[in-house]
């Protein structure tokens, strides 16, 4: 079902009997006239308690004046033909799996929530060699799905990360030395437009849009369908090793010397985390080694396999298997992520831990609570799958249980990543590229794709939407509109 005149004139008739009440009253009118009424929870009901409680952080669980949980691509195109013909009255955020961890990202507050939660199907297409994935899914269950065919995709680390803010974000996995992003995998895109129209996007059709998905997030439109290139075998070696933390330089420097050695062996991948667990007071150091081939102890990872460690889990599994066990179950009221990247410079890793020991001696002194994490995590940026030379990325993420410590742990998150950014200019160490899935509300990750890049997306934004309609009347998320010209 496709919108039709009559559709249309039934939702905008909905909306001017409803011209008396607030914007957000306008917005519950007109969906409760249209055949999608089934399809809205208000929040007295348990499938809008569950549909809130389901975001990954208690922090961004905000609370829409009603959510609407479409099951097709039709019905998203309805949706949002129906809220734009309120002439900018109706606020609407997208929902894909909820894993962002900054309030109003994918979420609203006096305003419709669309939860793409109900679209959460996965098909393995053998002969065009593809997956299509549907936006509401979670990795854990793509790969799940996939695992039946001993087929794969680069998708998340993590079961629990959403398809669809991975993707339209960059998408860093476990295989991106050897194929690139997430994004670079997605041959093919369906996606609802402004106006309601549902376009195919690929290199043959809609070129522009098609480049632009891939990493301009959701400033286009809304993506119903993502085709995948699949990975033919999805069996490798991979766990997570942990170590005493008096091991933290040895680590470093392994960690210096395999991103400089990455290209040469594009199967390995490495996240090198640092964290503090308030409740047991143990610091730990840990390492997530995965090898994108089933072969036991590459030598890519020897320098780390001959540190003594505390425990291992290194095995040869499937990638489902393998990103359950990274899954973190977030039991905490807030989490905030910020990020950088910098030239792969073992001073600025032996800094970034200072900083992250730093940060818990100031926590352990000013918190009201007494449950809360403190990791700090440093991976690779191949020259593989980026323009300059092989550089690192830093992610500090913090989690806590009581909300009043709300305001310190972003102070200090904050705090850490203008520390560490200050230091890594102050010898000539910095890179201004900041992946977008990491990034903090504050920080502004689209521009720091480079200026021809920030022009094309915005010329993308405004050919595709061209009343900004996804720039306005969806407030959340990065915006193109919001980087300066």
């Amino acid at each position: 079902m496709h919108i039709t005149p009559a559709v249309a004139a039934l939702c905008i008739s909905a909306l001017l009997k409803a011209a008396h009440a607030t914007a957000s009253e306008t917005c519950f009118s007109a969906l409760a006239a249209t055949i999608l009424k089934s399809q809205v929870v208000y929040p007295d009901s348990a499938a809008y308690k569950t549909s809130v409680g389901s975001y990954w952080a208690e922090n961004v669980q905000l609370e829409p004046t009603c959510i609407l949980q479409p099951r097709t691509a039709d019905e998203v195109s309805l949706t949002v033909s129906m809220l734009v013909a309120a002439d900018g009255g109706c606020k609407f955020a997208v929902r894909g799996g909820g894993h962002t961890t900054w309030a109003g990202a994918n979420n609203i507050v006096d305003g419709v929530t669309i939860d793409m939660s109900l679209m959460n199907t996965t098909t393995y297409n053998k002969e065009a060699g593809t997956a299509s994935i549907i936006p509401g899914s979670r990795w854990g269950d793509v790969y799940e799905t996939l695992a039946k065919y001993n087929v794969t995709v680069p998708g998340g680390r993590s079961g629990v990360v959403g398809v669809a803010g991975f993707l339209l974000g960059g998408g860093n996995s476990f295989h991106t030395a050897r194929v690139g992003f997430g994004c670079d995998n997605v041959v093919n895109y369906e996606v609802v437009l402004a106006n309601g129209k549902i376009i195919e996007v690929n290199k043959d059709f809609h070129a522009d849009l098609f480049k632009a998905l891939k990493g301009g997030s959701g400033n286009f439109g809304i993506v119903t369908k993502y085709d995948m290139k699949i990975i033919e075998d999805d069996k490798l070696w991979g766990g997570i090793v942990t170590y005493d933390n008096s091991t933290t330089l040895q680590h470093l420097e392994a960690g210096h010397r395999f991103i400089n050695n990455l290209e040469k062996d594009p199967y390995a991948s490495w996240i090198g985390m640092w964290g503090y667990i308030s409740v047991t007071d143990q610091n730990f150091v840990a390492n997530a080694l995965q090898y994108t081939t089933p072969v036991a102890y590459p030598a890519a990872f020897d320098e780390f396999t001959t540190i003594a460690n505390t425990s291992s889990s290194m095995r040869i599994s499937n990638v489902w298997n393998l990103t359950q066990e990274l899954d973190k179950p977030l039991t905490y009221s807030g989490d905030v992520f910020v990020t950088a990247s910098f030239v792969n410079n073992l001073d600025v890793m032996k800094r970034t831990i200072d900083i992250h020991n730093k940060m818990i001696e100031e926590a352990k002194a000013d918190t009201k609570g007494d449950d809360y994490t403190m990791s700090t995590m440093i991976q690779p940026w191949s020259k593989l799958f980026t323009d300059h030379s092989t550089e690192q990325e830093v992610l500090f993420d913090y989690s806590w249980k009581d909300e009043a410590d709300d305001a310190l742990f972003n102070r200090l998150a904050n705090s850490a990543l203008e520390e560490i950014t200050m230091y890594s200019k102050s010898i000539g160490a910095d890179n201004e590229f900041i992946y977008l899935n990491y990034a903090n509300s504050n920080q502004n990750p689209l521009s720091t794709y480079g200026s021809e890049n920030v022009e094309f997306i915005r010329a993308v934004a405004r050919k595709y939407d061209q009343t900004g309609i996804f720039q306005t009347q969806v407030p959340g998320g990065f915006k193109i509109s919001a980087v300066a010209k």
